[in-house]
C-alpha cells in the first residue's frame, strides 16, 4: 500500500514538472500577448532558453574559501574578507593634486579620486575627510564628488577602514584652493571695463 502511494506520489510530482516546463503563447482579442503553462488556452509552445544565472556576492565568496581550503590554505592572497590585514602598497589621493586651485566656474564640485594599490578589499570601506571633519561616509570605492565647496583653502584625507571598523591607514592631507565668485565683490576691480 505504502509503495503504491510513493509510486502514486512520484509519478504525479514528475508529471508537474514536465508540465509546468511548457510555456504557450498566445494572443487575445484586442492584440495583447499572453503566456500561460495550460495548453487548453491554445497558443503555440514557447521554446525557453535557460537562464542566465550570476551567482550573488556571498555566493563567489562561499566558492573562493572552498577553492582555498581545497587548495591547502596556502593561498597568501592580500584581498581576500575575513583574513589578517595587510597593508596597502600605495593609498593616496590621486587627484586632485597638492595645492592645486579649482576655478570659480566649477562651483565649488569636483570629483576626488583614490589611488589604491591593490585592490580594495571587499571588507574595507573608504571615508573622505575635508578640512578634518567626514565628509562622505565610508563607501567600497575609490571615487568621491565633492559638491558646493566654500571658497577658500580646504585639506582633503582620505581614511581607509577595515571591517571592524578600525582606522588602517590614513593619506596624506591635500591642500585645495577652492575659487568662487563673490556677492560682496560683484565687480572685478581687475577688469578695466568698469
Amino acid at each position: 500500500m505504502h509503495k503504491a502511494i510513493a509510486a502514486l506520489a512520484l509519478g504525479l510530482s514528475l508529471s508537474l514538472i514536465v508540465q509546468a516546463q511548457t510555456i504557450y503563447r498566445s494572443t487575445d482579442a484586442q492584440g495583447n500577448v499572453i503566456f500561460t503553462d495550460n495548453p487548453e488556452r491554445g497558443g503555440e509552445a514557447v521554446d525557453l532558453e535557460p537562464l542566465t544565472v550570476v551567482p550573488s556576492r556571498g555566493e563567489v565568496r562561499d566558492q573562493e574559501a572552498v577553492t582555498r581550503v581545497e587548495s591547502g590554505g596556502t593561498s597568501a592572497s592580500r584581498d581576500g574578507p575575513g583574513e589578517p590585514f595587510m597593508p596597502y602598497d600605495s593609498f593616496r589621493i590621486a587627484s586632485p593634486g597638492n595645492e592645486e586651485t579649482l576655478p570659480s566656474g566649477a562651483a565649488g564640485s569636483l570629483e576626488v579620486t583614490l589611488g589604491i594599490e591593490p585592490r580594495l578589499r571587499e571588507d574595507h570601506r573608504v571615508r573622505l575627510l575635508v578640512d578634518g571633519r567626514v565628509s562622505q561616509s565610508a563607501m567600497h570605492t575609490e571615487a568621491f564628488l565633492l559638491t558646493d565647496l566654500t571658497r577658500g583653502e580646504h585639506v582633503l584625507q582620505a581614511e581607509l577602514i577595515d571591517g571592524s571598523g578600525e582606522v588602517r591607514h590614513r593619506t596624506s592631507p591635500v591642500t585645495l584652493y577652492v575659487q568662487r565668485a563673490s556677492v560682496n565683490l560683484p565687480q572685478n576691480p581687475n577688469n578695466p571695463a568698469n
